[in-house]
């Protein structure tokens, strides 16, 4: 059983102990009930009152202390501190290096060593693996594709051709990286007439992506999604979009064509943004934001409407769609009162000697 007293993490993880240092920590747990050898952490001041029923060890920030019933531990960041804990009991990621029997794999592959290569997973020619990878069950690696070391595909992943992934990539199962991007050419008939799409995807080092999230290959240069980034599940991103080091995108978001997304950037749930469009480091789009134009200045940027009881939401909408007429009304009450001020200014004028 894995086991750790709180000084032990303290030293560890440069934290402050609260409380008796021997406290010994098997696992983790929430907060409401605990355990007095389980860690929980406060995630939020509005939860603080659980402090004084649980019990189980906490980590929690030094405004908190004075909160604090049990033992625990301070950090200056508790979410951090926690997480880096909670690394050290996680044992999903934990594998035995191994070739399945039914595993599809073709002779020109490289293998490095302290692979694992999961049941009916397909890695085509020319693919490379780097060491102490995990291929998850039922992965498919097209021809030419490459990963670096520690990377987890963790099931039903499709990497196609000649997308290059760097070391310690996390990608949750269904995902599909390098599938042939959106390009199509209309007819002066109406129908439409395939373009290839000739780039590939290229992936930096340490990039989550989440399941079912599709980042199609380019047109002719490449997609690029830089090192550090985090991508939610359910994402698409479209063909030749760059995505800047470092920056977070969540659920069911949309990038189109040839989209430039910079550094830091924190991208809400359901944001869709057009095409051919800059997007500048450090930039923060609330969830279900429209972004129809570039951004070149960092800041907070949100568009649509919050939710609200259904009839003053209808209410709202329904004076939106009479701005134009409101538009109108005041365009004619402000000719008449301009005329209005003519005629006053002439006639002060005629008074005058």
């Amino acid at each position: 059983m894995t086991a750790y007293t709180l000084a032990e993490l303290a030293a560890r993880f440069d934290l402050e102990v609260v409380g008796d240092g021997a406290t010994r920590i098997t696992g983790l747990c929430e907060l409401p009930v605990g355990t007095p050898d389980q860690l929980g952490f406060l995630a939020s001041p509005q939860y603080r009152s659980q402090l004084a029923t649980t019990r189980a060890a906490v980590v929690v920030g030094k405004r908190d202390v004075a909160a604090l019933t049990t033992a625990g531990l301070l950090a200056r960041d508790p979410s951090l501190a926690f997480a880096r804990i909670a690394r050290l009991f996680d044992r999903s990621r934990l594998f035995a290096p191994g070739i399945d029997a039914s595993a599809c794999i073709d002779a020109s592959a490289q293998l490095a060593s302290g692979v694992h290569i999961g049941p009916r997973t397909v890695i085509e020619a020319g693919v490379v693996v780097g060491e102490g990878s995990y291929i998850g069950p039922g992965c498919i690696l097209r021809s030419g594709a490459s990963l670096g070391a520690g990377c987890r595909l963790e099931a039903a992943v499709t990497v196609c051709e000649r997308v290059r992934i760097g070391a310690r990539a996390l990608i949750q199962p269904g995902a599909v990286i390098g599938a042939r991007g959106f390009g199509n050419v209309r007819l002066p008939d109406g129908s439409w007439e395939e373009m290839p799409q000739l780039g590939t995807v290229i992936i930096g080092d340490d990039v989550e992506i989440g399941a079912n999230t599709t980042i199609d290959r380019g047109a002719l240069g490449d997609t690029v999604i830089g090192k550090g980034v985090r991508l939610d599940n359910q994402i698409q991103i479209a063909h030749n979009c760059v995505i800047g080091e470092h920056t977070a995108i969540a659920g069911s978001a949309g990038l189109a064509g040839s989209t430039t997304i910079g550094r830091r950037c924190m991208i809400g749930g359901a944001v869709n943004i057009g095409g051919h469009l800059q997007i500048a480091d450090d930039v923060v789009l609330l969830g279900r934001a429209m972004v129809t134009g570039s951004i070149s200045e960092a800041g907070v940027y949100g568009s649509g409407l919050p939710h609200a009881p259904a009839r003053e939401w209808r209410k709202t909408v329904a004076r939106i769609r009479r701005l134009d007429k409101l538009m109108e009304r005041v365009k004619h009450l402000e000719q008449l009162l301009d005329v209005k001020a003519l005629e006053s200014a002439d006639h002060d004028h005629g008074n005058n000697p």
